[in-house]
């Protein structure tokens, strides 16, 4: 196997040899389209170095707005996405991935995606025992049709579809929401992951089942191991479902630790915002109906032309100088808690003073398709 991309911290090696899945500084920019071909390359600026680990038995939820990328990373983890720039660990080792179908399936065969529309992702023109049965023979976990056949049923009932012979002929046409999502988790498990990408996995299902389906995946994690990635825009739910929770807005990482100290003790701004967008008692009114106003918020930024430094600047209340001329350094909280922003320091421990530089030139990198790194943009 031929290595995607160089990254530039390659010779660093892993930062948590104890994660099943760790990725380092990760971008991805897609290229824009213009109908002038000599005019200036232009970009997406989709995901800007992010970093961090999946352990075995352990849920990490993705949270942030639309827009925000979360979709972008777990497609770069699932290798639908090429990789502009970064490096992928599994298992401790660096991946080294390329075209080839054979190293992608080696690699597909580890680290399974979930995606968030159980109506799109799921062939109308077969029925449950083909997608069930499909990634038994690719991945050879199956070869007779008995094989299969007793593999496919037991793993609708891994995902409570019982009796799973009244469901096992069924197209997905003549299914619930709830139902094709729970075929979709049961497709993924067929392939024998260790790393389970959830990419919003309830979203588009009724409220009612909602639960049903995030207390599936919490058991299969406990009960398979397998290191989970819930991607949503909910921080409540993310607070019931995962240990350990990132914050993402604009393609950068802001804050993530344990889920508990992120939530109930929010320290970047960005995530005191999401959480005041949560529903809260606290903030109804004195007649108990009027809520309590909640301060202008804004829209994300374009990522065509981003601003400079930390993307949330132009919204944040507490902006200062420095936030515009280059993106903080990660802070240690304590306890598993960290956060990138200048309100805490600039890298390091909470009391690190604040220092301000020049922001430093960026190294040009050749990506995979032959499009150099766009340098940054300042939009004021």
């Amino acid at each position: 196997m031929s290595v995607v991309h160089q990254s530039l911290t390659e010779a660093e090696g892993p930062l948590h040899p104890d994660a099943i899945l760790e990725a380092k500084h990760l971008r991805k920019y897609f290229p824009i389209r213009q109908a002038n071909p000599f005019g200036e390359k232009r970009f997406v600026h989709a995901v800007e170095d992010a970093s961090f680990a999946l352990y075995p038995g352990r849920a990490t939820a993705l949270v942030g707005e639309s827009g925000s990328g979360k979709t972008t990373v777990a497609r770069m983890l699932a290798r639908l996405y090429d990789i502009t720039s970064g490096t992928l660990y599994f298992r401790g080792e660096q991946v080294h991935l390329s075209q080839h179908t054979s190293a992608l399936r080696a690699y597909r065969r580890h680290v399974q995606l979930v995606f968030q529309d159980p109506f799109s992702s799921l062939n109308p023109v077969h029925n449950v025992r083909y997608h069930l049965s499909r990634p038994l023979r690719v991945f050879g976990h199956a070869n007779s049709k008995r094989d299969i056949n007793e593999q496919v049923l037991a793993l609708l009932n891994r995902v409570s579809l019982t009796p799973a012979e009244q469901f096992i002929e069924k197209y997905p046409h003549q299914l619930s929401g709830g139902q094709r999502q729970r075929i979709a988790i049961a497709r993924a498990l067929a392939a024998q992951p260790e790393v389970l990408l959830a990419d919003e996995p309830v979203s588009m299902l009724d409220v009612s089942i909602r639960l049903d389906v995030l207390n599936l995946l919490l058991r299969l994690k406990d009960e398979e191991k397998l290191a989970l990635l819930f991607i949503t825009h909910d921080i409540a739910s993310a607070r019931y479902f995962a240990e350990d929770t990132l914050v993402m807005y604009a393609g950068q990482m802001v804050e993530g630790g344990p889920s508990d100290n992120v939530i109930q003790q929010p320290k970047h701004p960005y995530t005191q915002l999401l959480l005041s967008a949560a529903p809260d008692p606290d903030r109804l009114g004195a007649d108990g109906r009027n809520p309590t106003k909640l301060p202008a918020r804004g829209e994300i930024p374009s990522l065509i032309h981003p601003p400079t430094g930390c993307r949330f600047h132009p919204r944040c209340p507490h902006a200062m100088p420095e936030c515009r001329e280059r993106f903080p350094g990660r802070t240690d909280l304590g306890g598993g808690h960290w956060t990138n922003c200048f309100l805490y320091g600039d890298g390091g421990t909470q009391s690190s003073p604040i220092t301000i530089t020049k922001a430093p030139s960026r190294t040009k990198v050749e990506a995979q398709n032959g499009f150099e790194m766009p340098p940054e943009k300042n939009q004021e």
